[in-house]
């Protein structure tokens, strides 16, 4: 057997094309291409194409595919009247909880087969159909637990237009739709993450896509992953003021409790999406509400000098969290939806990395280091 550090802590598990996560340099990238770069320069629908087909595709490819992903959207008649009682169970809303079940039953009615049995076209098509479904999925849980009607997706709305327009009832103008795609693009795919080789296993085992992305949601769920948007945000209500500032910031650096939206696993430099975002809020400063980029501003500064201050040598940046949560804040999006918006993006990745596994055709098998008491002993009499 052979040695490996906890949590597989840079153990190199497969290779990969779709791009990499360089941390002591402050930078990722999607396949060849700097994944802020591609943020800021280009369409979702792009990203999405240059996952499937490995490059960007042209002005007439980018119209069809829009078209062909748009159309994709719609739930099925069977899942449309389960989606209520999904959505009241519970004492409080759970997003995430309810696309698993949700999805779940949308590949049961789609008739998903195992990947192990499915050609490369089918598997693609059904990768397509899934990230396309999510976000329609997660925005009628939305609605139906605020008491409202799910809102048709609009298939002449982009993706991120789309979504907004599902969430909120209103169709957002370019400044918002382009916030939101800004974030959608920056983080549909971020490396080897826990929910991205939960998938991979998944697929590995040739199961179903829908089985694959729902155990990657599992993963995502946690706190430690995909959950601290909505939490950042907290920690800015919490502090309420500038002037309240550094009495809260230090009494939890002195505590040694975390700050949500500051510190990564990766990162030991600034966060590239956390400073692409803080750009996109300065431009939406000018929104009801655009006060909060400011303070949120100040905030970063005082946590990093705080820390300077009374933990010497320690460094911790703040990280996508924290502006993300700005930008959704600004653009309407409660923050019961933080992280479903979060899932919008990363299904792409996740499902990116399907794909890519499926093609290898091993199973992902490890083995466990046995540390209880000697066997074999005998059984005891009853």
């Amino acid at each position: 057997m052979i040695e490996v550090p906890a949590g597989l802590r840079d153990v190199v598990v497969t290779t990969t094309e779709l791009g990499d996560v360089r941390g002591r340099e402050g930078f990722y990238h999607y396949r060849e291409y700097s994944a802020i770069e591609l943020a800021e320069t280009r369409s979702f629908e792009d990203v999405w194409f240059l996952f499937v087909h490995g490059r960007l595709p042209s002005v007439q490819e980018r119209a069809r595919f829009a078209e062909e992903v748009a159309a994709l959207r719609s739930l099925p008649q069977e899942l449309e009247p389960l989606l209520p009682a999904i959505a009241s169970v519970g004492p409080t809303f759970n997003p995430l909880a309810g696309l698993r079940t949700a999805l779940s039953l949308w590949g049961a009615a789609r008739g998903l087969p195992p990947l192990w049995d499915a050609d490369p076209e089918r598997a693609m098509a059904d990768t397509l159909a899934v990230c396309a479904v999510t976000p329609t999925i997660l925005a009628a849980l939305h609605r139906l637990r605020s008491g409202k009607p799910p809102l048709a997706p609009r298939a002449e709305l982009s993706s991120a237009a789309n979504w907004l327009y599902m969430v909120t009832g209103e169709v957002p103008d370019d400044v918002l739709a382009s916030a939101i795609e800004r974030y959608l693009i920056c983080t549909a795919d971020h490396g080897f993450s826990a929910s991205t080789f939960t998938a991979r296993v998944i697929a590995s085992a040739g199961a179903d896509v829908a089985s694959a992305v729902t155990g990657a949601i599992g993963a995502f769920s946690g706190p430690l992953h995909g959950g601290a948007p909505d939490r950042a945000l907290d920690s800015l209500d919490a502090i309420g003021s500038p002037d309240r500032i550094d009495r809260w910031v230090g009494e939890r650096v002195l505590a040694g409790d975390r700050i949500m939206g500051f510190g990564h696993a990766v990162y030991r430099v600034e966060d590239p999406r956390a400073r692409m975002l803080r750009e996109t809020a300065r431009g939406l400063a000018d929104r009801p509400g655009g006060e909060l980029v400011d303070f949120a501003v100040t905030v970063e500064r005082r946590v990093i000098e705080i820390l300077a201050e009374l933990k010497p040598g320690r460094t911790l940046p703040v990280n996508v969290e924290f502006y993300a949560g700005v930008v959704m804040e600004l653009c309407g999006i409660p923050r019961s939806m933080f992280t479903p918006t979060f899932a919008v993006s990363r299904v792409i990745g996740w499902c990116a990395n399907i794909l890519e596994q499926t093609r290898s055709g091993k199973i992902i098998r490890p083995v466990a280091r046995y540390a209880g008491a000697d066997a074999p002993q005998p059984v005891p009499q009853a």
